[in-house]
Formats: C-alpha cells, sequence, structure tokens
C-alpha cells in the first residue's frame, strides 16, 4: 500500500490475520498459511478462542504447535503466531495495522458461515475478507473431523502436520 502525504510517498506493509481456534492445526490451515505468507509483507496466524465449541487442545499449546509445524513446513515469509483470547477480531487487525483477514473455505458451507461475518468486519473496521481455497487433497479435512477420528483411536498423521500427530498420539511411532 502506498502512502502520499505532500511530495512524499511511503509504502506501507501489507498485513494480513489468518484467524482461527487451529484445534488443532491441519494440513489444510498449513496449505493456506503458506500460500498466503506469499501475498502478504506481513502474515498474522492468530489463535482466536470459539464460545462455541470445546478446545480439545489448550490455548498456548496450538500456538506453539503452529510455529512448530511451520518451521517443520520451512514456510516462507514474515509469519507472527500468536492469539487473542478478548474482543473483536477486527480489534486485533487494527492494533497491528492488518487491512485483510484470510479464511480459508472448503465448500459453500464454510463460505455460508464466512461471508455475514466478512461484511460486518468490513463495516466495523474496514477490514477486508479474502477466501483461499485449500489444496483438493486437504478440502475435506477439519479438525473437527481430526479430532473425531483422533478420540476413537484413529491415525490422523495424513491430516496433520507431524508436530501435532506427535502431540495427539506420542507413543504411536
Amino acid at each position: 500500500m502506498l502512502v502520499t502525504a505532500g511530495r512524499y510517498s511511503v509504502r506501507m506493509p501489507r498485513i494480513a490475520v489468518v484467524p482461527g481456534s487451529f484445534d488443532p492445526v491441519t494440513l489444510g490451515h498449513l496449505d493456506v498459511i503458506a500460500r498466503a505468507a506469499g501475498l502478504f509483507d506481513e502474515l498474522h496466524v492468530l489463535v482466536v478462542h470459539n464460545p462455541g465449541k470445546t478446545a480439545l487442545i489448550p490455548f498456548a499449546d496450538r500456538v506453539t504447535l503452529i510455529k512448530d509445524s511451520l518451521a517443520e513446513a520451512k514456510v516462507q515469509g514474515n509469519v507472527v503466531v500468536t492469539s487473542w483470547s478478548v474482543g473483536l477480531l477486527v480489534d486485533y487487525c487494527t492494533e497491528v495495522g492488518a487491512s485483510v483477514l484470510i479464511k480459508g473455505v472448503r465448500g459453500q458451507t464454510d463460505l455460508v458461515y464466512e461471508t455475514p461475518m466478512a461484511i460486518v468486519n468490513r463495516d466495523l473496521a474496514g477490514v477486508e475478507t479474502v477466501f483461499l481455497l485449500p489444496a483438493p487433497e486437504h478440502a475435506h479435512v477439519s479438525s473437527s473431523l481430526v479430532r473425531q477420528v483422533n478420540s476413537l483411536g484413529g491415525d490422523v498423521r495424513p491430516y496433520v502436520p507431524g508436530a501435532v500427530a506427535r502431540f495427539l498420539r506420542p507413543s504411536r511411532p
């Protein structure tokens, strides 16, 4: 973004936020994060509390697992991983100077759910939402599916980064 004041122009960094409960982070999440990191100067991966869900993984562990997963995947770019538990998402965006939210959408159901929030975020703070589709091989994976497979003793390794698989099933080879 180019900001002009009188004779001077300054290029401001393009900052975006990828919010989510990431309980747990999946390969689909990593795919969206990696592609978004290439589109913006700075990308904040923001672990947020979802009051409508009972968490499997403690908040702080989710932040650590995302950091570990990004490092293992060698995701390039200026990526900041942090959390936000109180207040509106657009308040965080304003605080860090982000003008864009990135949302991964797997299909029509996700789009229907995300659209009203995107409109309200734009109305509240002028924050736009960009929807990214995951790679086709990850389009069927959700955190809730991973939690269910894990709770029944199934192998979640095809759906999550190695750090998450080790966290969920530390005794599994």
